[in-house]
C-alpha cells in the first residue's frame, strides 16, 4: 500500500495544531466567557455604564493607574542608572550585587507584601526606629514600595541587555568632540536605550496594574482594581461587575502595551 507523503504545508499545520488548541482552550474561550459574564447581571450590557458612574470603581481605577505609573517611572530611573553602571564597570562583588538586585524575581507577591510589612508595618523596622512610630506598609506608599521591589529587576535586566549592545565607539566619539558626561548620556546613551526602556516600562506598568498578591497583603485601607475585582466576586457575588472591571483592567493594560510596542519599534519584552 502506497503511503501519502506529508507535504511541508500539512506538516506546518500539524505543528501549529497544539498552539491552536491551547489558544482556543486557555485564551480565547475564557476571554469570550468573561465578556459574556459581564452582561449576565441585572444591568445587562449597561453594567459598563454603571461602572463608569460609580465613584468607587473610578477611584480604584485612577489609583491603580497612578500607582502603576509612579512605579514605572521610579523603576526606569533606578534600573537605568544601575544598569548603565553595572554594564560599564567591572569590580569585585559585581555578580553578587547583580544577584541581589534580581532576587525579587524569585518571590511571589504575597512574600513581597510580607517583607514590606516587616519593614514598615506596625511591628516593622521603621516603626521601631522612628520617634513617631511611623507605619507605611498599609498605605499607597507601602503598595508603591512593594510594586517597585519586584519591578526593578524586570527593568534592570532589559536595560542591561540593551546597554551591552551599545557601541562604545559612539561614546568615545562624543567625548572626543568635547561633549560633557551629561550630553553623552542625553544624546547618545538614552536614545540608544529608548526602545528597551519603553518596552521594560510597559511591562513594569502592566505587571503593577494586575498585581494581586502584594495588594492582597497590604491594601487594607486603599482600593486598587485587582482588589476591587476580588471583593466583587467573593464578598458580593457580583460576577457581572467583576467581569466588567476585569475587562476594563485588561483593555487599559493592553492599550499601554500596544502604544509601547509602536514606540519601541515593534518589540516589547515579555514579563510575568
Amino acid at each position: 500500500m502506497k503511503e501519502t507523503p506529508v507535504t511541508a504545508r500539512s506538516f506546518g499545520v500539524l505543528c501549529l495544531l497544539p498552539l491552536l488548541i491551547f489558544s482556543l482552550a486557555f485564551l480565547a474561550l475564557p476571554l469570550v466567557r468573561l465578556v459574556l459574564s459581564s452582561s449576565e447581571g441585572a444591568d445587562g450590557w449597561s453594567v459598563y455604564i454603571r461602572m463608569l458612574q460609580t465613584p468607587r470603581y473610578l477611584a480604584a481605577l485612577l489609583q491603580t493607574l497612578l500607582v502603576s505609573g509612579a512605579v514605572t517611572v521610579a523603576a526606569l530611573a533606578v534600573s537605568t542608572t544601575a544598569g548603565l553602571f553595572l554594564t560599564r564597570n567591572r569590580f569585585w562583588g559585581r555578580s553578587a550585587l547583580l544577584s541581589i538586585l534580581t532576587l525579587p524575581l524569585a518571590f511571589p507577591g504575597v512574600v513581597v507584601g510580607f517583607m514590606i510589612i516587616l519593614l514598615g508595618g506596625r511591628q516593622g523596622l521603621v516603626n521601631q526606629i522612628t520617634p513617631g512610630h511611623v507605619v507605611i506598609a498599609y498605605s499607597t506608599f507601602g503598595l508603591f514600595l512593594g510594586y517597585l521591589y519586584f519591578s526593578i529587576p524586570r527593568v534592570l535586566l532589559t536595560v542591561m541587555a540593551a546597554a551591552e549592545k551599545i557601541d562604545p565607539a559612539l561614546e568615545e566619539a562624543a567625548r572626543s568632540l568635547g561633549a560633557p558626561a551629561y550630553r553623552v548620556l542625553w544624546d547618545v546613551l538614552l536614545p540608544a536605550l529608548r526602545p528597551a526602556m519603553v518596552a521594560a516600562g510597559a511591562i513594569a506598568f502592566a505587571t503593577a496594574m494586575g498585581a494581586f498578591g502584594t495588594a492582597f497583603t497590604l491594601a487594607t485601607d486603599i482600593d486598587v482594581l485587582p482588589m476591587v475585582i476580588y471583593t466583587e466576586f467573593t464578598l458580593s457575588a457580583n460576577f457581572a461587575m467583576a467581569s466588567a472591571l476585569s475587562i476594563a483592567l485588561g483593555v487599559v493594560t493592553w492599550g499601554v502595551l500596544l502604544i509601547a510596542r509602536s514606540l519601541s519599534g515593534g518589540t516589547v519584552a515579555a514579563g510575568g
